[in-house]
């Protein structure tokens, strides 16, 4: 564990650095990052929670009437942007959102992070989350403007000259490096113009503040690089969309609360109700985990992403996959989470499932070891095997059901992403499409 960061420690840095601005972020209630950026003179005065924006303006949070809200930074998240000049550096902290009385903020989805985490600690458990993001690199327009074009015909883990996005990766992974990440691994993936790059896991806050910067890091990389980077879940048609594989796995005592060495496969009672508490509420969980009208157009079958709610320490074809390793590195990989999901809410709502299946021992069904591609519909059924929703409006209908997903998001968030997210299906739904035109216009 990395020591704890006082105020003092901030400043003290913040001098022996030369920074001169800093950027205090957090992210609404999508994910997007937000900054508020303030000089060194300010920085005192920031550290204390003194520091005021106007709430109404970012989307999702709150009404004109009660816009006043308050910047917490956490220290621990203070680091330099080693892109720019060390002269007059800037450097970020990553803050917590709260109301003029001093409360948590109920629209933070930090907070909201923060409270089902507290729920596991409750129950003598901590939540470690190691996330592996992917990502396509396209070229830009003269002007700057993204396109869908790029230059490598790579496949997962070429190296150059067939990948020409490897530069840019590899400066991506050294600014990473510098802001304190630990990477695992970083390569290319299955589809032209995708790449992956895997740092080490940690406890679920700092895993989602992660998540964040490493997001913001490549993007800004990339454009360093004349390149655009999308986290999209589906850019292409045809090719393999972006996934977010979320490893996962609780602490109790200091030991790894999911392996028992005398267990059917290795594997404790707590790590099979935890199991059983994701797949009981995979449906509402996707609406999170899967955000977008986009998202489920990576979430079909054939192209490596999960469709079908069942477990495998083996396959790779289910949506819930128990990596080998045992001990310490024993854990559960959720495989459907796509990289436009809010990491904050994202980790909430899995551990908040994975909590109530404890609570209540819910025992998964039996593993599924064939491929689950190639059975029939009739063979799916009468294994119980379900499939995730196949829409953004299937797997909302399906969060609106599931009062366990929906208490651990509060209300407040539940109600306005609910609400911002039936006016993205309906816009979606009322668009005339390309694919509409070229099949339709000419036959009719």
């Amino acid at each position: 564990m990395k020591p704890e960061l006082t105020k003092e420690d901030v400043l003290r840095k913040a001098k022996d650095l030369d920074v001169q601005f800093i950027r205090l972020q957090f992210t609404d209630i999508f994910g997007v990052l937000k900054n508020v950026a303030i000089t060194i003179d300010e920085l005192e005065k920031a550290l204390d929670g003194e520091l005021m924006f106007d709430g109404s303006s970012i989307e999702g949070f709150v009404r004109i009437e009660e816009s006043d809200m308050y910047l917490r930074p956490d220290p621990n998240t203070f680091t330099i942007f080693p892109w720019r000049p060390n002269q007059g550096a800037v450097a970020r902290l990553i803050c917590d959102v709260y109301n003029p009385d001093g409360t948590p903020f109920e629209g933070c989805p930090r907070g909201i992070l923060k409270k089902v985490i507290a729920e596991a600690a409750e129950m003598g458990y901590t939540m470690n989350v190691g996330p592996e993001l992917e990502f396509f690199l396209f070229h830009t327009t003269e002007d700057g403007r993204p396109t869908l074009e790029t230059h490598d015909k790579a496949g997962y883990f070429d190296l150059s000259p067939v990948d020409q996005g490897e530069n840019a990766r590899r400066d991506m992974a050294l600014a990473l490096g510098q802001m304190g990440f630990e990477i695992e691994a970083s390569h290319h993936e299955v589809a032209p113009g995708q790449h992956e790059i895997d740092f080490k896991y940690a406890d679920a806050v700092t895993t989602a503040d992660n998540i964040v910067t490493f997001k913001f890091v490549v993007r800004t990389i990339a454009q360093r690089h004349g390149l655009h980077a999308t986290f999209m879940p589906k850019p292409v048609f045809g090719i393999n969309g972006s996934g977010m594989h979320t490893n996962q796995s609780l602490m109790k005592d200091g030991k790894n609360a999911f392996y028992d060495p005398n267990g059917k496969l290795e594997l404790s009672e707590i790590a099979y109700y935890y199991i059983g508490g994701l797949m009981k509420h995979a449906r509402a969980i996707a609406a999170i985990t899967n955000p977008t009208v986009n998202s489920y157009k990576r979430l079909v079958p054939g192209y490596e992403a999960p469709v079908y709610i069942a477990w495998s320490p083996r396959n790779r074809s289910p949506l819930i996959r128990v990596p080998a390793k045992r001990g310490m590195s024993t854990r559960i990989e959720l495989r459907n989470p796509d990289p436009s999901c809010n990491p904050y809410l994202a980790i909430a709502v899995m551990l908040k499932a994975g909590l109530d299946g404890i609570k209540n021992s819910i025992t998964p069904p039996p593993p599924t070891d064939r491929n689950i591609y190639t059975m029939t519909e009739a063979e799916r059924l009468e294994l119980g095997i379900e499939s995730l929703p196949g829409s953004l409006a299937e797997a909302l209908d399906e969060l609106e059901k599931d009062e366990v997903i929906k208490s651990a998001l509060g209300e407040h968030v539940y109600s306005r992403f609910m609400e911002a997210k039936r006016i993205e299906w309906d816009n979606y739904r009322k668009q005339v499409h390309q694919w509409e035109i070229d099949q339709y216009l000419t036959k009719f």
